[in-house]
């Protein structure tokens, strides 16, 4: 049985105010994976896990102002939106279900995996941190180096990226 949406409703605002775009249907996830095969696509299943979903969609905010970025970037919603977040399980063969999850996909194959387990207990920062070091190392132009890892602005050098973000974020970053 899905959360009800009023619980859900603002945890959803939070990346698709960011332009990620948000697949509600089975339909929309198999529309989606095959734009995937083409080019880089950032995958990310959202959650009410206030411990883990908490950091995980501040992260994705603050990675909105790098210059390399993946060519789309889609939600489904754990809990809530369940026969879509099962049909893009169903791509992702061989990895485990988590909730929230990420992943960068190239051409259609996932090449960053971010469970669970890789954001709970970290900050928002930290998590950017490795979204953008995959951003870098496979949605950047051909021969980027692999290991470049851009430098992830503090807080007080980023106000306009702070700015936009809800109190609520400023707190865990």
């Amino acid at each position: 049985m899905p959360y009800p949406e009023p619980l859900v409703a603002p945890m959803r605002e939070e990346l698709t105010r960011l332009g990620v775009e948000e697949l509600r249907t089975a339909e929309a996830v198999d529309r989606a994976m095959d734009a995937a095969q083409e080019g880089t696509t950032l995958a990310i299943v959202n959650s009410v896990c206030g411990c883990a979903a908490a950091n995980a969609r501040p992260a994705v905010a603050l990675v909105q102002g790098l210059d390399v970025q993946p060519d789309r970037t889609v939600t489904v919603f754990a809990g809530q939106d369940l026969e879509a977040t099962a049909r893009l399980r169903e791509y992702l063969v061989g990895i485990p279900p988590s909730s929230p999850f990420m992943t960068l996909l190239k051409d259609g194959d996932p090449v960053v995996v971010i469970e669970r387990r890789n954001i709970e207990g970290r900050s928002a920062s930290a998590i950017a941190s490795d979204l953008a070091a995959a951003f870098t190392q496979f949605c950047g132009p051909e021969g980027a180096e692999a290991s470049a890892r851009p430098e992830q602005p503090s807080p007080a050098e980023a106000p306009e990226t702070q700015a936009e973000l809800p109190s609520t974020f400023r707190s865990i970053l």
